[in-house]
């Protein structure tokens, strides 16, 4: 397992360099309307929340992943990113991409997967080996909305928006959400 020892003085720096941190909102923000909460809420370094509604992921008629035993990773201006333990996905319909990684400053170093009809198109991500703050992701999923239909509960989630982030957007959030244009420097 990662410690916290082993995480780079570089990215601890990285990490310390962020100016919105959930403690108070930029004035850009949308006021939440009643039963939403403000993604600008959530904290930074992301809160781990473990999940009680149904997850679900679909291509089509298939159902890739179905879990009430999910995690939300809640971070400041982000919509939530779901994690299904592995034993939820169909990992049948799924392959590794081959020297395809990337390194989160907070969950650590990505594997991605593709579905096998598609081998090269990043379509989820895991994490083999997290950082200490995030070893309850280990042998867990997160898929990219805008590939799938992807359920919290009975309501369909939009995607974030952009090509980088995998956030979940559902009614009860209230943005705006990193990714929109002009987002780059929150």
């Amino acid at each position: 397992m990662a410690s916290k020892k082993t995480i780079p003085d570089w990215l601890l720096k990285a990490r310390d360099k962020w100016h919105f941190n959930g403690k108070e909102r930029p004035s850009f923000a949308q006021d939440p309307k009643k039963g939403q909460v403000s993604v600008w809420d959530f904290p930074r370094p992301p809160a781990l929340v473990k999940v009680q509604q149904q997850i679900s992921v679909y291509s089509g008629e298939i159902c890739l992943a179905k879990t009430n035993q999910a995690y939300a990773v809640m971070e400041t201006a982000h919509p939530p990113s779901y994690y299904l333990p592995s034993d939820a996905v169909d990992q049948n319909q799924l392959v590794t991409i081959p020297n395809k990684k990337s390194l989160c400053e907070w969950k650590g170093s990505a594997t991605y997967w593709a579905l096998k009809s598609a081998p090269l198109q990043p379509i989820a991500w895991s994490y083999a080996n997290p950082f200490t703050e995030f070893e309850a992701l280990t042998k867990h999923f997160a898929f990219y909305p805008q590939y799938f239909d992807c359920f919290v509960g009975n309501e369909k989630a939009r995607p974030q928006p952009g090509q980088f982030y995998a956030g979940w957007i559902t009614d009860n959030y209230a943005g705006p959400f990193k990714g929109e244009p002009g987002t780059g420097f929150w």
